[in-house]
């Protein structure tokens, strides 16, 4: 184990229908590099991951969104799926949760159609970034610039496409959220 991130404390924002990978995976490791890691959702008790659109494990939700400020995290990962991030954009209290961690500077990890929140939270302009192919237009109507790689990351936002990318985002969110703070991280 790494403690690359000890003493930080980084949040997972999920709901029903997340893609279990890109929950699972960076979860580890946020967790192999020290940090402490909970998942929080818009209510407490179980939610459902999926393997694409098979019905994968059920997950325990250690907070719900009524009970957390992002004060209280160094960081924020938003796994993807497509039911997850669309149920999420729908509810305000996610969407400015998500929000905070820009206007706090606090480094963000987002995955396929995880930005989906990013740009309702209305944190992507000017900012280059990736994501599942179906958001391109998304992202570039809300002003950022897509691009069609396997990681991106722009002063403490990483995201990625797809769970092959998988082990380049783990990797980058994990350093994002070793350094901390970034000035140019901002809603």
């Amino acid at each position: 184990m790494s403690t690359k991130l000890e003493g930080k404390k980084v949040a997972f924002l999920a709901t029903d229908g997340f893609e279990q990978v890109e929950f699972t995976k960076p979860w580890a490791a946020m967790k192999d590099a020290g940090a402490t890691v909970e998942l929080i959702s818009l209510k407490k008790g179980k939610i459902q991951g999926y393997n694409h659109t098979e019905k994968g494990d059920q997950f325990t939700v250690d907070k719900s969104i009524d009970e957390v400020k992002a004060s209280d995290y160094h960081g924020l990962v938003l796994p993807g799926g497509v039911h997850n991030p669309d149920t999420l954009r729908t509810n305000k209290k996610a969407v400015q949760f998500t929000k905070d961690f820009f206007e706090q500077h606090k480094p963000v990890a987002a995955i396929c159609h995880g930005p989906w929140i990013l740009v309702e939270a209305g944190v992507v302009r000017g900012r280059k970034m990736t994501s599942w192919p179906s958001l391109k237009t998304d992202i570039e109507n809300a002003g950022g610039q897509w691009v069609d790689q396997e990681v991106v990351v722009d002063e403490g936002l990483t995201t990625s496409r797809k769970p092959e990318d998988l082990d380049a985002f783990c990797s980058k969110a994990v350093e994002e959220l070793a350094e901390g703070k970034h000035a140019g991280q901002v809603a």
